[in-house]
Order: C-alpha cells, then structure tokens, then sequence
C-alpha cells in the first residue's frame, strides 16, 4: 500500500519545482535581453506618465491628445538625457588625453621613487598599459551613450503602444494598484533624491576646483539609480582626477569625503525617510537582487534590480503556496521551530497519561 505523502514532501516538492522555474525564466530574459530591457523600461516610463493622461482624460481631453502630450513630456526629458550624456562623453574624451599625460608623469615619479627603494618593476609596461587604459575609456564610453541613445527609441516606441493600449483611469485590480504604486514612488522619490545628489555633488567638486565637476555630478546622478554600488563607485571616480591635477595629499582627500558625506547623508538618512515601507526588501536581498539582474541585464538591470524583485513579491505573497518566498525576500524566516514545538506540544496532548 502506497505511503501518504507528507507536509514536508510536498513542501520539498514545490520549492524544487520553483527553483526549476526561476532558473528557466532566468535563461529566458537572458536570451531575451535584447527585446526584454527597452520592453521592461518602457513600462516603468508608462507608469510613469500615465497619471498625466488620466488627469487629461478626467478634463474631458481626448485620449489621442492626452496621449500625445504624456508623449511630448517624454520627449523632453529624453532629450534632456540625451543632451547631458553627450555633453559629459565630450568632456571625458576632450581631456582623456591630457590626464593621460598626468598620469604618465606621476608614474615617472612614482618609478623613480621605487627605484631608490630597490624595488625592480619595468617602469615601461606599465606606463603603457595605464595610458592605453585611459584612451580607450573614452571610446566605450562613447559607445555606452550611443547605445543608451539608440535604446532610447525603442522605449518611446513601445511607450507609445502601452499609452494607446491603457483602458482608461477606472479601478484596476488591487495587486496591479501597489505594484504600479510602490514603482512610481520609488522611481520618484529615487529621480528627486538623484538631481539633489548630482548637483550637491557638482557644487561641491567645484568649489574645491576639480575639473569635469559638472560630468562627476551627472555621473553621480545616474549612479544613483544602483543600488547601494553605485554610490560608492560615484564616490571614488573624482580621486584618479584629483590625482592626477592636485599635488596635496589634503585635497585628493577632500575629493573624496565631500561626495562621499552627501551620498552617506542622502542614502543613508534622507532616503529611508521619504521612501517610507519602500520595497520591503531585505538589504541582502538588495545585494543580492543587483548582482542577479546586473548578470542577466548589465547596467540596466542593476537600474531595474530593486522595482522588478519588490514587483516580484507582490505577486508572491498573493498566493499561499509561494508566499513564504515573499516573506523571505522581506527578510521574514520561516518559524520551522514554532511550529515544530506546537507539533510536539500535540503530541503530548495526545500522549496518554
């Protein structure tokens, strides 16, 4: 006679067979990446926007009209972003060469020191390397705008479709209205908190006179949108700079806690407030939800990393079997010991005397 199966085995079961998904989904949206990125961005820039053509619609404007100006709205800022990704690939490839030749003297130096240590380092691969590694940042940085202006378009295209195909401002479901309202809350809060941090960070860089101060600002504006890296990298990026134009030791210092002070400030005490329950997501979950999508996506998943996983859990914890999932992903464990001595407490209930 065939033996029931357990609660643990049909635990055991469904968590196997989860597993086996995500790993299958994850391929997909690997392979699909090319399609998938604009595609998943184009959503977050319709969420967006489309409380601009419910209001317009509300007015009685029609939903063509409504369309087109929600459309015009991301035009505009499109080309904002297109204008600052230029501008700061032609501030970086203007002086590529010159801090290249900086660099290259204070190698100098720095050999002639090691020398006088008796320390043998062929001073000659080593300059070259360093000179070629900053040339040739600048071509694919170049390449990187390129790319995020060519993606750009394709967004708009499908921002168009999703506009077109939007019902109209009636009550949606209750899981669509959070997912739809905890990403544009985040994506808000996260854009304001960015400009504030860009031009702080700017300001900042200028005053001390650090040249390219203004594309460091704008660096610090698109890092921002990565979590917890980004910051750091935003950081760390005036130093070789600071480097290479300051001879004191004082100001490469300066450079580097000035930035790093507003970002501690605004990440670590302004953000956490203005964001509220924010995604409820555990901070490894964070980390580890960056590195997952940054290795599916690249940067744009890094971008994307912390609305997809919360979106992600909203839908688990709408159904009792991958709830727990949820919950773990809050950074709620399972209570496997509560239930373990409430199952021995019946027991002993059960026992006879």
């Amino acid at each position: 006679m065939p033996q029931p199966i357990r609660d643990e085995q049909i635990r055991f079961i469904t968590a196997s067979l989860l597993v086996l998904a995500a790993v299958a989904i994850a391929f997909a949206l690997y392979f699909t990446r090319g399609f998938m990125v604009p595609f998943v961005l184009a959503i977050f820039v319709s969420t967006m926007v489309s409380p601009v053509v419910d209001h317009l619609v509300r007015r009685r404007v029609p939903h063509g009209l409504a369309i087109a100006a929600a459309l015009v709205l991301v035009l505009l800022l499109l080309g904002v972003m297109v204008y600052v990704t230029v501008f700061a690939i032609q501030a970086i490839i203007s002086t590529a060469e010159e801090y290249s030749e900086n660099f290259t003297e204070m190698s100098d130096r720095l050999f002639q020191w090691l020398k006088e240590l008796d320390v043998d380092i062929e001073q000659a691969d080593v300059t070259a390397g360093l000179r070629d590694v900053l040339i040739s940042s600048a071509p694919q940085t170049a390449s990187v705008g390129l790319s995020i202006v060519s993606n750009g378009m394709a967004i708009l295209i499908f921002v168009v479709f999703l506009l077109a195909g939007r019902p109209g401002p009636r009550p949606s479901s209750a899981i669509y209205t959070e997912i739809e309202a905890r990403i544009r809350n985040y994506v808000v809060t996260k854009f304001f908190l960015s400009v504030a941090t860009g031009v702080l960070v700017a300001a900042l860089l200028s005053l001390l006179g650090l040249r390219m101060a203004f594309v460091f600002g704008i660096l610090a504006f698109f890092l921002n949108f990565i979590p917890s890296v980004g910051s750091v990298i935003a950081t760390l990026l005036p130093l070789p700079i600071a480097v290479a134009q300051f001879q004191s030791p004082m100001m490469w210092l300066w450079v580097l806690l000035l930035p790093g002070a507003v970002q501690m400030g605004i990440g670590n005490g302004l953000e956490p407030k203005l964001m509220g329950e924010g995604m409820k997501l555990h901070p490894v979950v964070v980390l580890l939800a960056l590195a997952l999508w940054g290795l599916l996506w690249g940067i744009a998943g890094m971008v994307l990393s912390v609305p997809l996983t919360a979106s992600i859990r909203i839908v688990l914890m709408e159904f009792e079997t991958t709830r727990p999932v949820g919950n773990l992903l809050a950074g709620e464990l399972p209570r496997f010991g509560d239930e373990g001595s409430d199952r021995a407490a019946d027991d002993r209930s059960a026992t006879p005397r």
